[in-house]
């Protein structure tokens, strides 16, 4: 017997293996196998396509069975995908070339092979009779779960059967063992590839969510009795049908087996399938994928309850079945109604929910669907119980993100807030969002309820955190609109007057911290009267602090930092203090530069030092100082996060703050050398960027890169004009926007700089050759011409 997965080898092998084949081994000509028709016919898409191309392979590989003779008792049998007639464009075939006892099948399995290699085919193919198979599934899962969809395709129909039921039977009888083997499959494939709906660019087939979960269902349900529901039999087969369309248009235009979808392939696979772009893909992925992993999650509760209730523990956990509220049983992790439950309960959703999420608990499918059937709609405006619940169901924290998914996925959430529709899997498809949209706010809203010991209010900041992005499930400024959005829902909720234009404010000033803390000077004291003066009081400022940690968390790992944290603390500290009547000016300790960096303008002398993530450069006071010395940064590869200039007396003040590598520090020696020599004008930095950029090759972090852009801020600064820049990032980014400040002979007295996932928005205080601001038109008509083109230059 042999077994294995083997693509055809190159012309030049098979000319030489031909060679050494003895007489019995060639193969008269076969029809040849041509599929150009079905891959141009677009009318054939999905589940259609890969029966017409699984029918097209049969017929092909009855030929090459019939022109190898083989003796009675041999059956060519199609596994797999293709066993299950799901046959994709780039996919391998997978058969199984079975046989009885005491045939010897050498010659014939090679006179089978080699015609299906020289069509190029891509086999996954075993040879053996019925025993030997059953005993390599009995010790490989990946056999195991292939043969259970042995169909046959040409030769001893009954031996093809034989093999089908042997297989099934020995999958269901060893049912234990194998959905252990199963489980553990799983999960460790979810751990190496992600979930589909949250990617960037997710694997349709081996993500949590993909049709590989598909797959797996049918396996367990083939193992053990049904575990499906009927309404969720149907909505796994609509998702799994939605997967397979894009996996099969994905192949066509790859050419060959490509799971991953791709940025660079998505507006392409959304035009083959008449979508309107790439983001309606996505969100039809990513909800097909929710439904998978919503439906797997499901039917592993109840397969790891059916075992629990088998084994030794079961009537343990019978005596922990306990009524914790009217009508609502808790029992083993589970919650259900009991046959008195008062279906008419305008608050039963709400009250079970919070129950759920309060013990840790799930709400059971049938008590869902039975809630969708029946509960009645919430008076309006909300009566103050029901938003107590819902406030009590957000202050459970992570417990209550899965209760929340299952509101949402039979449509009881939307029946609460109707403008949560347009958020649903909603993707963000850049690398800085972890989640879709509404996955991300309710991971907000648990973030938020670790924080509610920090303001005084917690049921505004867990409502705000899960309403703040509200508006981006719609056209427009997400934060306008959602606005807009929220005030009809607070309303509605039954909060009074002055708790709705609170929560407004949150939804419209969620931002105001983040940005100004990372972008602007905190030693300035327009900055802290700028933010004082838009907060307007102490509450709201605390809330925004503890919403702009609780955002940021449940955006990704990039989105926060100690130094992120230490710089929003800072700012609402410096705030709340002049909200309390203090004076701005008490607050502004710490400023750059401090007394000992005066002490290194005093002295007048050349300095350029490195120690642990932070360069220190004092030079002439001459234009050009601080981008030779981004340049140098940019050259070893160490990000700026953070950095600030000042100029007195002939001499300027650089000082850059360089994010962590993994290898270490950076190397202090190699990069202050290079400074010296840029400053001594002895350093082709723009060649030597520009080297490095060819050879640089950026991961694509983003479907749609930001737009370089420049906007100019006159109000914030007394001092100085701050200009902010948006653009893509690459290699020596903020090397080129400084090198066209300097080309207009600005000053840089301070810099801000931020990386968002692909794009950099970056924020400097300059001032112009004289030391005074910017305010004439023509001059920063210049100034955004200058920088908009050095930005876009690929040296």
């Amino acid at each position: 017997m042999t077994c294995g997965r083997q693509a055809g080898p190159s012309l030049f092998n098979r000319r030489e293996t031909r060679r050494g084949l003895n007489a019995a081994a060639t193969v008269g000509p076969v029809t040849r196998l041509d599929t150009t028709d079905l891959l141009a016919d677009r009318s054939l898409r999905g589940p259609d396509f890969c029966r017409a191309l699984s029918d097209r392979i049969d017929g092909f590989l009855a030929e090459v069975l019939e022109a190898a003779d083989p003796p009675p008792g041999t059956a060519l049998v199609a596994v797999g995908g293709y066993g299950r007639r799901e046959q994709c464009p780039g996919s391998d075939v997978d058969v199984v070339l079975v046989h009885r006892r005491g045939l010897d099948m050498a010659d014939v399995a090679e006179r089978v092979w080699y015609p299906l290699w020289d069509a190029g085919l891509k086999l996954g193919h075993q040879v053996g009779t019925l025993p030997q198979l059953l005993e390599v599934a009995s010790e490989h899962l990946d056999t195991a779960t292939s043969l259970l969809a042995a169909r046959p395709v040409a030769g001893d129909a009954t031996v093809a059967n034989e093999l089908a039921a042997a297989a099934l039977r020995q999958w269901s009888g060893r049912s234990r063992r194998h959905l252990d083997d199963l489980q553990a499959s799983v999960a460790e494939r979810h751990a190496r590839f992600g979930e589909v709906a949250f990617l960037l660019e997710p694997d349709l087939k081996e993500s949590r969510g993909g049709l590989r979960d598909v797959h797996s269902l049918l396996w367990v349900e083939q193992a053990t009795l049904p575990i499906l529901r009927e309404s969720e039999s149907a909505g796994l087969a609509a998702a799994a049908e939605t997967l397979l369309t894009v996996r099969v248009e994905l192949h066509r235009l790859t050419g060959q087996r490509a799971d991953r979808l791709l940025l660079e392939l998505q507006d392409d696979v959304a035009a083959a399938l008449d979508l309107a772009d790439a983001d309606v893909l996505m969100a039809e992925v990513a909800a097909a994928a929710r439904t998978i992993a919503w439906t797997g999650e499901g039917a592993a509760r109840r397969t790891t309850r059916a075992v629990r209730r088998r084994g030794p523990l079961g009537a343990i956990a019978n005596l922990r079945r306990r009524e914790v509220a009217p009508g609502l049983v808790l029992d083993d992790g589970r919650l259900a109604f009991t046959d008195g439950v008062d279906l008419t309960d305008p608050l039963l959703t709400l009250r079970c929910a919070q129950v759920a999420a309060e013990n840790d608990a799930y709400i059971q499918r049938g008590s869902l669907e039975r809630l969708v059937e029946h509960a009645p709609a919430l008076s309006l405006p909300w009566p103050d119980e029901a938003r107590e619940l819902f406030v009590g169901l957000l202050a459970t924290g992570s417990s209550a993100v899965q209760v929340i998914e299952d509101l949402d996925h039979v449509g009881l959430f939307v029946q609460l807030v109707p403008e949560w529709e347009p958020c649903r899997s909603r993707p963000q498809r850049n690398a800085y969002h972890r989640f879709t949209v509404d996955r991300h706010l309710m991971e907000a809203a648990a973030e938020a309820s670790r924080l509610v010991d920090r303001v005084d209010r917690p049921d505004l900041l867990l409502v705000g955190a899960l309403f703040h992005d509200i508006g981006k499930g719609y056209p427009g400024d997400h934060t306008e609109v959602g606005v807009v959005l929220f005030r009809t829902i607070a309303t509605r909720m039954g909060f009074d007057a002055d708790d709705v234009d609170t929560l407004v404010a949150m939804i419209q000033h969620h931002l105001l911290l983040p940005d100004v803390a990372t972008r602007r000077d905190l030693d300035d004291d327009g900055t802290i009267a700028m933010v004082a003066d838009a907060v307007g009081n102490s509450r709201l400022l605390h809330l925004l602090g503890a919403l702009t940690e609780a955002d940021s968390i449940a955006t990704g790992p990039s989105a926060w930092s100690s130094w992120k944290g230490g710089l929003v603390n800072e700012l609402v500290s410096r705030v709340s203090h002049v909200l309390a009547g203090g004076d701005v000016g008490e607050v502004l300790g710490g400023s750059f530069p401090d007394a000992e960096q005066r002490l290194l303008l005093e002295e007048g002398s050349l300095l350029v030092s490195g120690e642990g993530r932070t360069l220190t450069v004092v030079a002439a006071d001459r234009p050009g100082t601080f981008s030779k010395a981004a340049g140098v940064l940019a050259l070893n590869g160490a990000d700026v996060l953070d950095a600030s200039a000042h100029s007195e007396n002939g001499w300027t003040l650089s000082v850059f703050r360089v994010a962590s590598a993994p290898d270490g520090d950076p190397d202090w020696t190699r990069i202050t050398d290079q400074i010296r020599l840029a400053l001594a004008g002895r350093l082709a930095l723009s060649a030597r960027l520009g080297d490095r950029s060819r050879t640089y090759r950026p991961v694509r972090l983003a479907a749609k890169p930001a737009r370089p852009r420049m906007t100019v801020d006159n109000l914030t600064s007394a001092t100085a004009t701050v200009l902010e820049v948006t653009c893509p990032d690459g290699v020596g980014v903020l090397y080129r926007m400084t090198r066209a400040f300097a080309e207009l002979d600005l000053n840089i007295v301070g810099a801000h700089v931020q990386t968002l996932g692909s794009d950099v928005v970056d924020a400097f205080y300059v001032r112009d050759v004289s030391g005074d601001k910017i305010t004439d038109d023509d001059h920063l008509a210049e100034i955004e011409l200058s920088v908009l083109r050095w930005v876009a230059v690929d040296f």
